[in-house]
């Protein structure tokens, strides 16, 4: 170490060593899921190339952790051992078990932070610009996943129509399923109708505040992350506008442009900030800034879909008593059940007969188990 060099801080080597840590452990994962696209290749050529853009964003991981060994290292300090978290173990299982597009959506938000975290070290400007595209693309890879699962859809509907309407049958599916199967297990051990339609409401309620709730949360974690990048990438354009411009001239470039082209759009659509930010937003991120999506709206939606559907098993209880009103449950629930499968069929494209009719088997297949084990709980309580 110089002699004349300020002696690094205990916080500051703590950071270096969290830093080597942090990227040592990215490079890990990139190399670990590149593997498994490569052997996903051999069945699917396609894949081939993922797992060359992984590698390569792996040694730009291991570069950077390079940086910070070298920090360390003039700083007099040793180099640490491989010390991944529970956070790293854990992605690497999953990587290993479940495959890229398992993880791929966590360690591009790792990513990220680590951008937004290199941003607020000025130590860290030497390695701020390779993490960028680190997280670039990791974002491109994610998004390319999410493109290839969109395209077995039949019909050629906008994203946000589809994830609506398939969110909306679901959300049906799941309340008819799940209180038929309730309505059912208490008329099995309780005929009572009093006693079954409190228990059908209260689970009606149930249901869908619990769907509601986890509906808003996930809808506000993935705003709060797209606003989160956008706010990122006005950042980037503010205080980097020569790497963005070479980003988007390479975008205009693979479209097919010319390269002097590229450049002229690039340079171009960097003259006004927020024109810029829009076309980086859908260019290289994939979003659209005005169709972010409510959390609100969401919960609403998913409260109201799994209400309508857990609703159905109840309605011939509030006319009729006894057998009957089981009998009208199971057939009402029987009707709706198949217009479910049949509207299923439209995101599967399979036969909508065939979809109605395996819907119908399963969810009064599920009621029917319920109904007898409440019979035979019903039966051993007055024994």
């Amino acid at each position: 170490m110089d002699r004349n060099e300020p002696r690094a801080s205990a916080v500051e080597v703590a950071r270096w060593e969290a830093n080597f840590q942090a990227e040592r452990a990215g490079a890990e994962l990139l190399r670990t899921l590149a593997e498994t696209e490569r052997r996903a290749a051999a069945r699917a050529p396609g894949r081939l190339v993922r797992a060359l853009v992984l590698e390569r964003l792996a040694e730009t991981e291991a570069r950077q952790a390079d940086y910070w060994a070298a920090r360390l290292a003039a700083a007099g300090v040793a180099i640490p051992a491989p010390k991944p978290s529970w956070r790293d173990r854990l992605l690497l299982t999953l990587a290993r078990r479940f495959g890229t597009h398992a993880v791929l959506p966590l360690v591009t938000a790792d990513a990220q932070r680590r951008v937004a975290a290199y941003e607020a070290q000025s130590d860290a400007a030497p390695v701020a610009a390779s993490e960028l595209t680190v997280a670039r693309g990791l974002a491109q890879l994610t998004r390319d996943e999410r493109k290839a699962a969109q395209s077995v859809l039949p019909h050629h509907r906008s994203v946000a129509a589809n994830g609506s309407l398939r969110a909306a049958v679901f959300g049906v599916n799941d309340g008819l399923v799940s209180n038929l199967s309730l309505v059912m297990g208490v008329a099995g051990a309780a005929p009572d109708s009093q006693w079954i339609l409190l228990s059908g409401l209260a689970g009606m309620l149930a249901g869908a505040l619990s769907m509601a709730g986890g509906e808003f949360i996930s809808m506000l974690s993935q705003r709060e992350l797209f606003e989160r990048q956008l706010a990122l990438e006005r950042e980037h354009i503010r205080t980097m506008p020569e790497l963005e411009r070479a980003n988007l001239a390479r975008i205009y470039q693979e479209k097919g442009l010319a390269p002097e082209q590229a450049e002229a759009v690039a340079t171009q659509l960097l003259a006004d900030p927020d024109t810029a930010l829009d076309t980086i937003a859908r260019e290289q991120l994939g979003l659209d800034p005005e169709e972010l999506g409510s959390p609100r709206a969401a919960a609403i939606a998913s409260f109201l879909s799994f209400a309508a559907g857990a609703a159905l098993p109840l309605l011939p209880f509030l006319f009729v008593h006894g057998a009957l009103a089981v009998l009208l449950s199971f057939a009402l629930s029987a009707l709706g059940l198949f217009v479910v499968g049949v509207l299923v069929s439209y995101f599967t494209a399979r036969n909508p007969l065939i979809s109605g009719l395996r819907m119908t088997a399963i969810g009064l297949g599920a009621a029917l188990v319920t109904y007898l084990i409440g019979r035979l709980i019903g039966v051993a309580v007055v024994d």
